[in-house]
């Protein structure tokens, strides 16, 4: 087995013992590496499975990759290896960028030796005159993920500050058009195209989180690739703090995407014999999009801690009831919200010490007496009591000036200067890699997990972190805080077992594999307008499986656009995911608390699929329509939503495909919306949902039926069962 960790204890290849050539193979994708690449491996091939290859035909692979000498270049072109530097020869970005003091910044590394299993390989890197080790490990995951990650060693006797540390993945070279996502606060991860040109394509975060605005994913490929088709590679960073992704084109052939952490000055100084390890940069390939996305789920979805009980039906409290906290409003939404199937009630924000507003208490983590005389034993035993769990919300690492928390430990607060950073919802930054704030939140957090039958924490975070230094002229702590968050997650859910956490940032400002390797499910956004939704949930879903996507059905009237949005849309949009509700729903009229309740229904029957399956968005001609679904890993029964988001120029339109079928296996097709069949505005049924429809799965995928014809803003759900 393969030793990730840089204290491998079982012998490495040494020398003429080493094999020129390492495939790995896994889950329908191999990875190649040249181990005889100077100065030190090159990966040759990242994609599609090249099958048993003998070794024969993998050392030509090898030889084929060489570069030639050409007029104007270096007596031997560098090429792009698993850790190019100027002092080989190369001028591209680098992986390993540092200096002793403002010296010793040449870093020239040689492979030394390495350990493979098949499906991984640890490359163990040397600059014996600059006293630095690399270990370069490369793994190709059971859905054929690739996994790069290197660790940086100090083997000197003088303290190296690290500036650069990341890890790149080579990509085809007709890889010629870039896929990334922007966005900000009630607009996550809106997709933008545009063509892979000569020169680097960067894009960076400086918040101390992803932000709103960051890219999920950076993607490659083909010009022109969809969901459904065309090649593309793409990278996501596993990591919860400033970071850097990029794509670069170099003019010797070499077209590579990268990422890593990105330090502040003087971040991360290693002592001698200290080490660090850059977050995990994770590859994706596939024919389309749809197949990329798979591969992510599939992976996430064999870990071992990985949330496997059906995911529950959530009511948020927020746009409830917002601050305006008391028994018997609460106890009635709780009632309301058991009458219509809900399994987890969740508090949100206003329930301690202070907190009449968002302007004071935040960290002062005491049940507030003055609204909770008894304090939330009433509220949880009323919850409990209808068989539904409790949630409750904290954001741990914010604080507000106005807090005893504050007031009592200034100098716990992230800062640069004296004067405080900028505010943001009038508040700041605990630094948590200050022991006694670490040590603060875990006894209170703790403390009141232990009090209350809590299952659940809504944990947010609510600002940017700017300016986050250790205190007045101190260091940056970006890096150091962040590491903290993990450790105090971990030890959290570890004193706690069966805890379950949702990583919210301002609605989705901190997604990332980091945070959710050890978390339960991600809010996506605070903006719940359907809508707005389905570009902001489709690219999500690109990393994130859709069972740990929070998606909630909302108010007809949606607080964050002032859209009015039916209830079929709402529900459809929120259906593939983890579904939930964020509405006064002890407000309902009879025929919406119905409704509501049917939708509730149709989530738990198409739960399981949403959890195991696989997610098909479909490429359609008509920018008006939205066709996605979710397929069972037998792919014996399918869903999928056809949602209109603005009037079409075609009316009746084109017929849609519903891919992801068996060909030969046949189909029937049921319309399932809460409340039936749409036919208005169109003069006359849809035919194909009032007739016993069966198509076979290549029929479905290749030829498909016509949509029914929609108002603006609304949704059907079809079911597909294998005949």
């Amino acid at each position: 087995m393969l030793a990730t960790d840089p204290d491998v204890t079982t012998p490495l290849h040494q020398g003429s013992t080493m094999p020129p050539v390492v495939h790995l193979r896994n889950g329908g994708t191999s990875l190649v590496v040249d181990l005889t690449a100077h100065p030190n491996p090159a990966i040759v091939h990242w994609g599609a499975d090249l099958g048993d290859a003998s070794e024969r035909t993998l050392e030509s692979l090898a030889v084929a990759a060489r570069l030639q000498r050409v007029s104007g270049g270096l007596d031997a072109t560098a090429r792009l290896t698993v850790a190019p530097t100027d002092a080989g020869g190369w001028l591209g970005t680098p992986p390993l960028e540092g200096h002793r003091n403002g010296a010793s910044t040449s870093a020239l590394l040689t492979l030394n030796g390495i350990e493979h299993d098949g499906a991984a390989v640890l490359m163990h890197l040397v600059d014996d005159e600059n006293a630095l080790t690399l270990d370069v490990r490369l793994s190709v995951g059971s859905a054929g993920l690739v996994r790069a990650g290197v660790t940086l060693t100090n083997t000197g006797m003088t303290e190296y500050t690290v500036q650069t540390l990341q890890a790149m993945l080579p990509v085809p070279w007709d890889s010629t058009e870039i896929l990334d996502t922007t966005g900000r606060h009630l607009r996550e991860r809106t997709s933008q195209r545009h063509t892979m040109t000569f020169g680097s394509y960067v894009r960076e975060s400086r918040r101390g989180r992803p932000g709103a605005d960051a890219t999920l994913l950076l993607a490659a490929g083909r010009p022109g690739f969809g969901f459904e088709h065309g090649q593309v590679h793409a990278v996501h960073l596993a990591w919860s703090g400033n970071q850097r992704v990029l794509a670069e084109r170099g003019t010797t052939g070499e077209v590579f995407l990268g990422g890593g952490e990105l330090f502040g000055p003087g971040e991360v100084t290693l002592a001698p014999g200290e080490r660090l390890a850059a977050p995990e940069l994770i590859g994706s390939w596939g024919d389309g999009l749809n197949e990329l996305a798979g591969r992510f789920h599939d992976e996430w979805r064999a870990r071992p801690q990985h949330p496997r009980r059906p995911r529950p039906i959530t009511l948020n409290t927020w746009e409830a009831v917002y601050f305006d906290h008391s028994l018997a409003r609460l106890t009635a939404l709780a009632d309301a919200g058991a009458r219509l199937g809900v399994e987890r009630f969740v508090l949100d924000d206003g329930w301690f010490r202070h907190r009449r507003d968002d302007t004071a208490g935040l960290g002062d983590w005491y049940v507030d007496d003055g609204v909770w005389p008894q304090g939330l034993h009433p509220l949880t035993d009323h919850v409990t009591g209808l068989g539904m769990e409790f949630g409750l919300w904290f954001e741990p690492e914010m604080v507000n000036p106005d807090s005893d928390l504050a007031r009592a430990h200034p100098d716990w607060l992230l800062r640069g200067r004296e004067t405080l950073p900028p505010s943001a919802r009038q508040q700041q930054v605990l630094n948590l890699a200050h022991p006694d704030a670490y040590d603060y939140l875990f006894t209170r957090i703790s403390a009141i997990l232990t009090e209350y039958p809590i299952s659940y924490i809504k944990w947010d975070h609510n600002r940017d972190l700017v300016d986050a230094g250790s205190g007045p002229n101190g260091a940056r702590r970006v890096h150091a805080h962040t590491l903290a968050v993990y450790r105090l997650i971990d030890a959290l859910k570890a004193a706690h077992p069966g805890l379950e956490i949702e990583s919210c940032a301002s609605g989705g400002a901190r997604v990332d594999l980091g945070i959710l390797d050890r978390t339960d499910r991600i809010w996506v956004s605070d903006c719940l307008d359907p809508v707005e939704r389905l570009e902001n949930q489709r690219y999500t879903g690109l990393v994130v499986p859709p069972e740990m996507m929070g998606m909630h059905l909302t108010t007809p009237h949606v607080h964050s656009t002032e859209r009015t949005v039916p209830l079929t849309m709402s529900g459809a949009v929120a259906l593939f995911g983890h579904f939930g509700i964020e509405w006064d729903v002890s407000a309902l009229s009879d025929a919406d608390a119905a409704t509501v309740a049917d939708w509730v229904a149709l989530a738990k029957y198409v739960r399981p699929v949403v959890a195991t399956g696989r997610v098909v968005n479909v490429d359609v001609a008509d920018p008006g329509l939205d066709v996605r679904g979710v397929v069972s890993a037998d792919q014996s029964t399918a869903f999928f939503t056809i949602s209109q988001t603005q009037t079409l120029i075609s009316s009746p339109t084109g017929r849609i495909r519903l891919p992801g079928l068996v060909d030969g296996h046949e189909y029937r097709l049921r319309v399932i919306t809460p409340g039936g069949v749409v036919t208005e505005p169109a003069q006359s049924p849809l035919e194909w949902a009032h007739h016993d429809t069966v198509l076979t799965g290549r029929q479905l995928g290749a030829v498909g039926v016509r949509p029914p014809v929609q108002h603006p803003q609304q949704s059907v759900v079809v079911a597909l069962t294998r005949v």
